[in-house]
């Protein structure tokens, strides 16, 4: 287990579920700081608390788990983890449409759970740092496009070869604290007028 005391938001429409449920999580080491007993009052919860890992329950008035979970995952608030005692395969490609992160079937042992948890919260964080990098990446590809265009604007404006253009944009950037981006953006929006 991590030595991050994990956040986590249960959702049941059976009280007395929630209630074991809680005494587990909380015997096991996590903190559970939202209780739902249906599909919406879980998405209101979840966006509410922001926790690291939200279990759900499948079966449940207003709005059913799946539905609930495809609405956190989409919405990137927090890794899902369906806890039920329906594992019909429509469900668990239902569950897979979803986003869900993990998919652990009814009776289960508190043994049963904590891996179940520390492994969604892996992935979930695994799944967000590529997704940063990609936005990186791509923010880098689109400051290399705008920049190539703004040389090439410079190169026939004034003549430029296309390391002296580099350098305007350069020192430009550099003399105005503003990034080769903006710099680039500026050049083709002023030769676009």
């Amino acid at each position: 287990m991590s030595d991050k005391k994990l956040r986590i938001v249960i959702a049941d429409d059976e009280a007395i579920i929630r209630l074991d449920l809680r005494k587990m999580l909380e015997d096991i080491g996590y903190d559970v700081v939202g209780e739902a007993a249906d599909g919406v009052q879980a998405v209101e919860v979840t966006k509410a608390y922001r926790p690291d890992v939200v279990i759900l329950d499948i079966k449940m008035p207003e709005m059913d788990g799946i539905d609930a979970a495809k609405i956190i995952t989409e919405q990137k608030i927090a890794p899902v983890l369906l806890l039920t005692a329906y594992s019909q395969i429509d469900l668990v490609n239902r569950a897979k449409d979803a986003g869900v992160f993990s998919y652990l079937v009814k009776p289960f042992k508190a043994t049963d759970l904590m891996p179940q948890i520390e492994v969604t919260v892996a992935r979930w964080e695994s799944i967000q740092k590529i997704e940063e990098e990609a936005k990186s990446l791509e923010d880098k590809l689109e400051t290399r496009r705008a920049v190539d265009r703004a040389k090439g604007i410079l190169m026939d404006q004034y003549g430029l070869k296309e390391q002296e253009a580099f350098r305007r944009i350069q020192v430009q950037s550099m003399n105005t604290r503003k990034s080769m981006r903006e710099i680039a953006d500026a050049i083709i929006i002023a030769h676009s007028i």
